[in-house]
């Protein structure tokens, strides 16, 4: 059912490469906020300025255009709630962080690193809990002022309610923390820098988010931010408690959680090789919901109509690359054949094209996209399929060529050269040749073809001969011929 009351966010780090894990997340808080006909907010949390750059911001606004996620309040659109970067939201941090504290909903804490460690040690050896132990709750006025009086730094820290936290996860159902599980937790640095434990509710709160859909890393932090956001509410800064939705781990080999530095958890990656958004959106949208038990493949609007977060797996999901490619694929072939040729465009040009750039025919290349389309999995794949159409000389294969060039060929070609000489020019005939050709050699068409297809794209496999060689011409064919034939007999 439509809520246009829904609010939900996205708000990744600008830190390097986005990752697919994060791109997964992104995805069902866009097709939630789409199904609902609600708000999608993109929010940038940019407060970390030893790892965050400008540079990262750029490539993480670039990405969403190109996955074709649209938001509705953000970078670039403004909104009621600007900023949307929390780099240009300190004060607000600031101005709650204070309030927190005047209300007695945060203490400062002047424990050193070193007495923590020390108590967490002594903490475990005793069997206890090893989180914060409460030390600073009630810091006496002359206590305070003489930590101060001997230069100790303090930190801003929450005060967790004493008792336990139950709330109901979107995807898990039903969950409860007990306070022994949950301590007192740091909001702001000694230096008064806000943490993401605060301006993340701070945020969520004033932007006024309805649904926090994330990752299940976050699951742990959860009770904290629900205490925290209760404490806004009482201080007149958050209107309600959103509902929380925590999203399965993607796994990579080995059982492991599919980290940044997989090299298949790139989004770089699946653009450099040519995955189209549509299909590579597809198979993420399976690492952890389905359209249906009996349909893997489906567009985005048939994905925002069916989305329910409800319906997610909480299990931890597999990243497959095969089926990933193979979706991508299926996704190819959807296209029509126009929409397909200026796709594969980027792969035909410099500087992915191993051919000079006047070499390119784009007429040739619109004749021989429609026997290309159904042989991909990526559109990068398709420089190697066509390179024979732009390059000079067909591209060396030894592998190829030794495979296909045995005792005989020569025999062969100077036949196959003769009847393709004399032949009409178009697929049907070029195919009679090579069949001719053969017979005369006691040949079937497979072990004909060949030697043909060697000498005139370099390759044993590739797009369909009689076709390919339509659109080379009779001229560029002869040649190459001509050329294998001086190579066989040197």
């Amino acid at each position: 059912m439509a809520n246009a009351n829904v609010r939900v966010r996205f708000c990744p780090s600008p830190t390097g490469n986005p990752h697919v894990g994060l791109v997964r997340t992104a995805l069902f808080n866009w097709a939630f906020a789409r199904h609902h006909g609600g708000t999608l907010v993109f929010r940038i949390e940019d407060t970390d300025a030893a790892r965050d750059s400008e540079e990262s911001y750029e490539q993480l606004l670039e990405s969403m255009r190109w996955l074709g996620f649209d938001w509705d309040e953000g970078p670039e659109i403004g909104g009621p709630h600007a900023p949307y970067r929390q780099s240009q939201r300190m004060d607000i941090y600031k101005d709650v962080a204070q309030k927190l504290l005047d209300g007695g909903y945060a203490y400062r804490c002047y424990c050193t690193a070193e007495e923590l460690d020390e108590r967490r040690e002594a903490a475990r050896a005793a069997g206890r809990p090893s989180g914060y132990d409460g030390k600073c709750r009630v810091v006496a006025p002359e206590q305070q002022a003489a930590y101060e009086a001997e230069g100790r730094a303090s930190i801003v820290r929450f005060r967790m309610p004493d008792e336990a936290i139950t709330f109901t996860d979107l995807v898990r159902g039903e969950l409860t923390f007990t306070p022994e599980n949950v301590p007192d937790y740091g909001i702001v640095r000694a230096n008064g820098a806000p943490l993401y434990t605060l301006v993340n509710p701070v945020d969520d709160a004033l932007m006024e988010i309805t649904h926090v859909l994330r990752g299940e890393d976050l699951l742990s932090s959860t009770p904290r931010q629900i205490a925290l956001y209760k404490a806004l509410i009482e201080l007149g800064v958050a209107k309600t408690v959103p509902q929380f939705g925590h999203l399965p781990y993607v796994m990579g080999e080995g059982n492991k959680k599919l980290s940044k530095r997989d090299p298949q958890a790139s989004l770089n990656l699946y653009r450099e090789r040519g995955f189209l958004p549509a299909g590579l959106l597809n198979y993420l949208s399976l690492l952890g919901w389905s359209l249906s038990a009996d349909q893997d493949i489906f567009s985005m609007d048939e994905m925002v109509a069916a989305f329910d977060v409800k319906d997610v797996n909480a299990n931890p999901a597999r990243f497959d690359l095969k089926k990933a490619e193979a979706i991508n694929a299926d996704h190819i072939r959807q296209l029509d054949v126009k929409a397909f040729a200026e796709a594969c465009e980027p792969w035909l040009r410099a500087p992915h094209a191993p051919w000079a750039p006047e070499a390119f025919d784009w007429a040739a290349w619109e004749a021989i996209a429609p026997h290309a389309q159904t042989r991909l999995t990526v559109l990068s794949d398709i420089t190697a399929n066509v390179d024979f159409l732009f390059l000079e000389e067909p591209a060396e294969d030894e592998a190829s060529w030794a495979k296909a060039m045995k005792e005989g060929s020569d025999a062969l070609l100077r036949t196959a050269r003769e009847k393709l000489a004399a032949a009409d020019w178009d697929a049907e005939a070029i195919k009679a040749a090579v069949v001719a050709a053969g017979e005369e050699h006691g040949l079937k068409l497979g072990k004909a073809q060949a030697p043909v297809r060697v000498a005139v794209t370099g390759r044993t496999v590739g797009l369909p001969l009689f076709e390919s060689l339509e659109i080379l011409g009779r001229e560029r064919t002869l040649a190459r011929v001509d050329a294998a034939l001086a190579k066989l007999t040197a």
